[in-house]
């Protein structure tokens, strides 16, 4: 075999393990509102995610606010527990009482939640760290397909970013688009109708989300050390195809004397 093509598949393989690390590697980064397990429906509750990366090279991200808005008339609304930040959840007035999908008149709901972080507690500079806020709320409103949660990411440099941009028709994105979670249409079976079991089943879909993420990372790593190993085996294929046309030559040149 030449020493051309241990070359080419040296270079091949680290190329290959560098694609493989790059694609299992960065989230987006706006602040999105992500539910894992079954989709929430119309009417009822669900467990709903804010994934919160950070952009700033110089600054952590140190408080984030998420806007309910009125017309959704969400009443019922819980906050997990993280480490180092302390959650907030407001509720208001609404200008008129809205009727839930169950026939009870709502005339006080959620219109915001906030989470701000304790001394020493930050999502750190850069782009490689994130942070998700949970809530489970509900019920959701029946007359919509979707709902917004415009957010306010604030930076510990006083820097404030608005995510409150709606997506338009054509689907194509804002440069800061407000997180959006569709509903599903209510199924009549029970689902999307509690706290407890929809939480319990977003949780445990995180959970395997993210040990599916962890193993992607963990492969894409191994795919650039394996393309890592490629390349050293094709120099060294390539200073062995050296030496052996060396010791040829010197062998003919010694046949000739």
């Amino acid at each position: 075999m030449s020493k051309h093509v241990f070359k080419r598949a040296g270079f091949l393989a680290a190329a290959i393990g560098a694609a493989g690390l790059l694609s299992a590697g960065v989230a987006s980064a706006h602040v999105t509102a992500n539910v894992y397990g079954p989709q929430p429906e119309k009417g009822g509750y669900g467990s709903i995610f804010f994934r919160v990366p950070n952009e700033e090279k110089d600054a952590g991200t140190v408080k984030v606010e998420v806007t309910l808005k009125p017309e959704y008339a969400l009443s019922s609304v819980r906050t997990k527990p993280i480490p180092g930040w302390k959650a907030e959840v407001v509720k208001s007035k609404l200008p008129s009482p809205v009727t839930t999908a169950s026939g009870t008149q709502i005339t006080e709901a959620v219109t915001k939640v906030s989470w701000t972080a304790e001394p020493g507690t930050k999502i750190a500079a850069g782009s490689t760290e994130f942070q998700e806020f949970q809530i489970s709320a509900g019920q959701f409103p029946t007359n919509v397909d979707a709902i917004e949660f415009p957010a306010t990411q604030t930076y510990e440099n006083g820097k404030v970013v608005e995510w409150n941009q709606p997506t338009p028709a054509s689907g194509e994105e804002p440069e800061h688009p407000a997180p959006t979670v569709k509903l599903a249409e209510k199924s009549g079976d029970g689902h999307g109708g509690g706290h407890g079991s929809d939480a319990k089943a977003s949780e445990e879909s995180h959970a395997a989300s993210s040990s599916s993420d962890n193993t992607a990372r963990w492969l894409g790593g191994a795919g650039l050390v394996v393309g890592a190993l490629g390349l050293g085996v094709g120099a060294g294929a390539t200073l062995r195809a050296r030496r052996a046309t060396a010791v040829s030559s010197k062998s003919n040149t010694e046949g000739t004397e």
